[in-house]
């Protein structure tokens, strides 16, 4: 021990939150939703070791399109939404680091005004019960935003 502290000891990280941040923004001119949905890196690695019982390593994968595969099924099984009450897809566009998040983006096409967005967020709600999901949504520059706690997992939104 040096100044108090032990030598040898193996350093972790731990925050003191578990939450995610999905935002959604309607593309008036392309007629899509943006949405990008951050997730702490650690948190989302664990959860995806458990659900799909394999290696996971976001940050230095060997096999990036496995880590893509597993990223999009997973969100898309976690975040579920509704416009003008009818179930939509999900695209997947990828996923990159930022800071110490995992940011995965997607994009639904052919949506030319939104007036209700329905959606089931649980991403998480799983592997901690105080996670919580914090959603922003923008339409028509008009944003709102609301905050679910575990297990609450539904919420609407209308412009």
């Amino acid at each position: 021990m040096i100044g108090g502290l032990l030598l040898n000891t193996p350093v972790t990280t731990h925050h003191p939150i578990f939450v995610s941040v999905t935002e959604i923004e309607h593309n008036a001119k392309d007629k899509t939703l943006e949405i990008s949905c951050k997730i702490f890196t650690d948190d989302f690695e664990k959860t995806l070791r458990e659900t799909y019982k394999t290696h996971v390593d976001l940050l230095q994968p060997k096999d990036k399109a496995a880590m893509n595969d597993l990223v999009s099924d997973y969100v898309k099984k976690h975040l579920l939404i509704k416009v003008e009450g009818k179930p939509v897809v999900l695209q997947f566009i990828g996923y990159e680091q930022q800071e110490e998040g995992i940011t995965s983006f997607y994009q639904v096409n052919h949506i030319p005004t939104v007036k209700k967005i329905d959606l089931t967020d649980n991403i998480l709600f799983e592997y901690k019960k105080e996670q919580l999901s914090i959603i922003h949504v923008l339409v028509n520059g008009k944003r709102q935003s609301t905050k679910l706690v575990n297990p609450d997992e539904n919420w609407s939104f209308n412009f």
